[in-house]
């Protein structure tokens, strides 16, 4: 009587085999990785770039608001002496209405407020008094970064820009007229990643 067959034993991987997979399952791992990380870099840089956008979208919403709101009040400086309502060179200072009080103090809803470039930073100035005394410090609000230069220019009513306010033509305006105000403000920022943006605002007055 004839014993049946017996099976043959499984047959393994080789070491070579073995190797062979492992290499094929390094290098998808590897590739799966890389494609990753590209994904997440590009994620990072758009929100970077969201981030930046959204802070100079604030900042021209803010700029504007404030030029809007704009009004015929000149103020007294730390030692004194007189300012416009709207005194500009590279920086920009003017005196705005609409100051908000939800907690209903006594003082007024006008504010002193200017721009400037501090380092490769743009900052709000704010002032709590309109006439300062020489310890009035004011409030630094920085807005966004990144900011390589400032240029602001000025348009008289005789339609000439100027890098200066008040102009030689509005101080002799004053002469006939209490308070002279630009027809309208340009502000150009050289910014690092955008380059040049140029925003122009008109005066409400």
């Amino acid at each position: 009587m004839r014993l049946p067959a017996r099976p043959a034993a499984s047959r393994g991987f080789t070491l070579l085999e073995l190797l062979v997979a492992l290499a094929i399952f390094g290098l998808l791992a590897a590739l799966s990785y890389g494609g990753l990380q590209t994904v997440m870099n590009q994620e990072a840089q758009t929100k970077a770039a969201a981030d930046r956008l959204g802070e100079l979208q604030k900042l021209y919403m803010l700029m504007q608001r404030d030029i809007e709101q704009v009004v015929l009040r000149p103020i007294r400086d730390e030692f004194g002496d007189e300012q416009a309502p709207l005194v500009g060179g590279e920086t920009l200072q003017l005196t705005r209405a609409g100051w908000r009080n939800p907690l209903g103090r006594q003082r007024s809803n006008l504010q002193r407020v200017a721009y400037a470039q501090e380092d490769e930073k743009l900052v709000r100035y704010t002032w709590s008094v309109l006439d300062r005394a020489q310890d009035s410090e004011p409030l630094v609000q920085p807005l966004t970064e990144a900011v390589e230069a400032l240029h602001i220019r000025y348009l008289g009513e005789d339609n000439e820009w100027t890098e200066q306010w008040p102009s030689q033509q509005a101080l002799l305006d004053i002469e006939a007229r209490p308070a002279v105000l630009p027809r309208l403000v340009e502000v150009t920022i050289d910014h690092t990643f955008f380059g040049p943006i140029t925003w122009l605002f008109q005066m409400p007055i």
